[in-house]
């Protein structure tokens, strides 16, 4: 696996962020290989391949242990990092084909030597969950009622469906601790791909907190989860929880691993109309692999 590059994607003050193997030259691979990558080291993998098109100039494919993914934010990140480190990279814009569509890339390198990412989303989809679906995500995190906010659950989505879940107390959700077969029945019940319960840290600050508990990706808990994050940001938009304007989203995400994660959201408007968001963050260099995601083994 000497090809393979393994970074850390949302560090926060320079520790933590979500494990990714990055593999920056993977035509030669097909999806079995790509699918034994993410087994072996246990993470979303990210794979940069030639585009199949001129209105690309790349193209990315993503794997969880179980199963190939339509996007993946953080390996995407991950990927555009290596290879703006390796010089493959200019300071214009990068289109990048992927099973959910076509993502655009913007990497600058900063005065320090540093490199910025952020990839855009589109619009936020937005639905609240039924009676009978709030009580079944509660009883799949090991809660009642009461250890929620006074806001509605929903399914959101930029790429993939997320469930949201507004916990009353940041204590309350690193108290946490789900039945994995739980979450995966009920996901699959309310068509969704992870439970993203969080809470309000800093409300006018815009600072939230999370954790990720996803259907089936072979873990029980990421560290960092940047499609549920512009999900999350869309649902406080649409609840009233942040304000119509552009100003950063600082969403950590992690702590209960001991893996503080920071990830940045920055949704852009056509007057008072969400067109999509920005999604960034820090990425290094040299991931300790012996930490894992829970449930997986190094």
């Amino acid at each position: 696996m000497s090809e393979v590059e393994v970074v850390r994607v949302f560090t926060c003050d320079g520790a933590g962020g979500n494990p990714c193997p990055v593999f920056a030259e993977a035509n030669a691979l097909d999806a079995d290989a790509m699918q034994a990558v993410a087994r072996r080291y246990g993470h979303e993998s990210g794979f940069v391949l030639s585009p199949a098109d001129d209105a690309h100039e790349l193209a990315f494919r993503f794997f969880v242990p179980n199963h190939e993914m339509e996007m993946c934010a953080h390996a995407t990140i991950g990927a555009l990092w290596v290879l703006a480190r390796r010089g493959r990279l200019t300071n214009a814009p990068v289109r990048i084909a992927t099973a959910s569509g076509t993502v655009t890339g913007f990497v600058q390198k900063r005065d320090d030597g540093s490199w910025r990412v952020e990839i855009t989303q589109p619009a936020g989809r937005v639905a609240p969950l039924t009676s009978d679906a709030v009580e079944a995500v509660c009883a799949a995190l090991g809660i009642g009622r009461e250890a929620l906010a006074d806001l509605p659950l929903h399914n959101a989505a930029t790429s993939r469906v997320k469930t949201l879940v507004p916990m009353r107390l940041p204590a309350g959700l690193h108290a946490l601790g789900p039945d994995p077969a739980a979450v995966e029945a009920v996901c699959r019940s309310i068509g969704s791909t992870g439970l993203y319960p969080y809470a309000v840290v800093d409300g006018p600050g815009r600072v939230f907190e999370a954790r990720q508990f996803p259907r089936s990706s072979g873990y029980l808990e990421d560290a960092a989860t940047g499609i549920a994050a512009a999900a999350l940001a869309f649902g406080l938009l649409h609840d009233g929880t942040i304000e119509a304007d552009d100003s950063p989203i600082l969403i950590h995400q992690g702590r209960a691993m001991g893996h503080l994660s920071e990830i940045r959201v920055r949704i852009g408007f056509a007057g008072d109309r969400a067109l999509g968001c920005l999604l960034g963050g820090e990425v290094a260099s040299g991931a300790d692999l012996s930490i894992t995601p829970a449930g997986v083994s190094a």
